[in-house]
Order: C-alpha cells, then structure tokens, then sequence
C-alpha cells in the first residue's frame, strides 16, 4: 500500500483552499421577483433561477397588477410575476440564459416578458404536455414591443 506523503496531503489541501476562494469570489446577479404569495408556478420559476446561478429575493404582493403598472409592463406582455434585475423588468416565465443575454448585452429597453404562461417555459413544465413554442419579447418604456428570442420553434 503507497504512502501519502504530508507533500501531497499540503499540495492538496491548497487546490481544496484555492477552489473554495474562487468560488467565493464569485458573485451572483441579484434579481427581485414580485408575486402573488398563492401562485405555484413562480415558486418554481424563482427555482430555475436560483439553480442557474442567480439569488432571487422574493416579494409577496396581494396587488401584482400594480407592480406591474408601476414598472411599465406593458398588458400584452404580462403574466404572473414581476421582477427587477439590473435596471431591467423582467415580466413572467424567462429563461435565465435570456437574462444572462440581456444583462451582457445591456439594450436601450425597459425589460423582456413571456406573455401568459407557456407550457414548457421555466416554472410551467408539466410531465406529459409538449413544451409550447414561445417568444419572449422587448419592451420599452412606450410599450412598444419586439421579439428578443424565440423558443421551441
């Protein structure tokens, strides 16, 4: 049976110490998720976010349709939760890469929406439905919208 040496027992324990530091220094994107404190499917989109990397702040609210006015989303473009990252609104079931892309990318746009809740978008799998094709769409503070990615198509 081979020996460790205390060599290998120090060399070791700095690759663990300096994984560790790394992974520290790492910071997350802070994203503030409005929701109605009844409503399931958030919960699991907050999930898919926080999986994905980023911490999400939960707000409970009774009224979300005055969350929604007061940052601008516009009718066409809402769904059940509302939340903020970056100086974004982010309205709905996004897939957290869209979000990643809208942070790095950084448009002239108030924020990005799934309207309704697409079957298959992140929070609203359900095991034996197809995924529906989906858009997310742009909004800008005018209301004015465009297609910002597509899924499913």
């Amino acid at each position: 049976m081979e020996q460790i040496t205390r060599r290998q027992i120090l060399v070791a324990l700095s690759m663990v110490v300096a994984t560790g530091l790394r992974s520290a220094g790492q910071t997350q994107t802070a994203v503030r998720v409005y929701r109605d404190p009844t409503c399931g499917c958030c919960g699991m989109w907050v999930e898919h976010l926080r999986k994905a990397g980023f911490t999400a702040t939960v707000m409970e609210v009774d009224d979300i349709a005055a969350i929604k006015a007061k940052y601008g989303v516009p009718a066409r473009v809402g769904s059940c939760h509302t939340a903020l990252v970056g100086n974004y609104v982010v309205e709905g079931h996004v897939p957290a890469e869209d979000m990643r892309r809208l942070l790095k990318e950084r448009p002239d746009i108030a924020g990005i929406g799934v309207p309704g809740m697409p079957i298959g978008s992140p929070g609203m799998e359900v095991a034996g439905l197809k995924p529906q094709a989906y858009d997310v769409l742009a909004f800008d503070k005018t209301g004015t919208t465009r297609v910002f990615a597509s899924h499913g198509r």
